[in-house]
């Protein structure tokens, strides 16, 4: 999908007091960044932000930190921030970066808890080590989770979450939970928040997939 281009994207991220500029100068030092001692959970790709804001305000005692590789994707979510319903969050940060990277962002068993929402399924089998939930991918999780550590991985594309189970137990993780319907899953779907693409692709009837892996 082609992204459109939002002049403005690039000066307003720049000068809102919620994206971290320099986020690998915050490596091993996120807690400060939030000033308490509170769990740290990343979104990487999260899109215009309605999960990870949701999140925030229903989690305060968790500090969230969303992850966008695109900036006129992540002004989405920073305007939504802006708004009545979330611009008192606390417990919030947003970073643009590519995820490839994410091991100069943070140190070791510095995060809890890892959310991949219907990231890109990247459908060519050339290209499936840039998926999201490749083994590639969860070796670089696996530098930054803290022992026990988990990723929770939602998605209506069935070929990729079956790659996706695959590669998890492939790498030695642990799958406590999956579904292929998460929706009708009575524990699962227990406090589940919707994100956007879930909403969309829910309201067409397609199931939603969710895995729930725990770091080797």
């Amino acid at each position: 999908m082609r992204l459109r281009n939002i002049p403005r994207a690039e000066g307003t991220i720049q000068t809102h007091p919620a994206v971290i500029k320099r986020p690998e100068a915050q490596r091993g030092c996120w807690r400060q960044v939030f000033s308490n001692k509170n769990p740290i959970h990343i979104e990487i790709g999260m899109g215009k932000g309605g999960f990870i804001l949701n999140m925030a305000l229903m989690h305060p005692d968790i500090n969230y930190i969303g992850i966008e590789r695109y900036s006129s994707v992540l002004l989405r979510a920073v305007e939504k921030f802006d708004t009545e319903e979330f611009k008192e969050l606390k417990n919030v940060r947003f970073v643009c970066m590519d995820a490839q990277n994410i091991g100069d962002v943070f140190s070791h068993n510095e995060v809890e808890r890892i959310h991949l929402n219907f990231s890109d399924p990247w459908p060519k089998a050339r290209h499936a080590k840039r998926r999201l939930t490749s083994k590639e991918f969860l070796a670089r999780y696996e530098e930054i989770l803290e022992p026990c550590g988990q990723i929770e991985f939602k998605t209506d594309n069935t070929e990729l979450f079956n790659f996706s189970l695959g590669q998890a137990k492939e790498a030695g993780w642990t799958i406590s939970k999956y579904t292929y319907d998460l929706h009708h899953h009575e524990t699962l779907n227990r406090g589940n928040v919707r994100t956007e693409y879930e909403e969309k692709f829910s309201s067409k009837g397609n199931p939603i997939n969710k895995m729930i892996a725990v770091r080797k």
